[in-house]
């Protein structure tokens, strides 16, 4: 069985071991996460704490970007950017990860709270009824604190997260 999550395009750069899962695993991920690659990668400030992490780091997402730009990957997502909430098909990343883009429109429900993308992977999460999977433990708190019903994941909590037999509805 599939397992789904919501993520961060750059979790994908940041964390090797969500490309190799124990069992097929799709992330569902909103557009303004995928913008957020080109403004990290533009920007000066360090993404990883070390300079030797911060230019690994910086390598996958270029690759990453390069294969959202392959003419056949871009086409799907342009199909997504119709209309809000429209899913791209599937992006086979390799055997056992598919990516879904999602158009999300963020609002102002949780606007003053949280970050955009912050809006948008819970809004994503809501809609689709999904788990987040993040490495953001600020967000967790906040997620906590203002009593949104969603399932969240810290990313070491990963595997138990594909493996175990989690009901994925709340």
């Amino acid at each position: 069985m599939e397992r789904r999550f919501v993520a961060e395009a750059v979790m994908l750069a940041i964390y090797g071991q969500l490309l190799v899962p124990a069992q097929p695993v799709e992330y569902v991920m909103p557009y303004s996460s995928l913008m957020e690659l080109y403004d990290l990668l533009e920007s000066p400030e360090p993404i990883m704490s070390m300079e030797e992490d911060d230019t690994y780091v910086r390598t996958y997402i270029k690759g990453l970007i390069g294969f959202f730009e392959e003419p056949l990957n871009k086409k799907k997502i342009e199909r997504a950017l119709v209309s809000p909430w429209k899913k791209s098909p599937g992006l086979l990343v390799n055997q056992r990860v598919t990516v879904t883009v999602v158009y999300a429109l963020e609002n102002a429900e949780y606007g003053e709270r949280f970050d955009p993308i912050e809006t948008d992977l819970i809004l994503l999460s809501l809609r689709e009824k999904l788990p987040i999977l993040t490495d953001q433990l600020e967000f967790v708190d906040k997620v906590i604190h203002a009593s949104i019903p969603v399932q969240v994941f810290d990313i070491e909590d990963f595997d138990y997260a594909v493996e175990a037999d989690v009901p994925m509805e709340f």
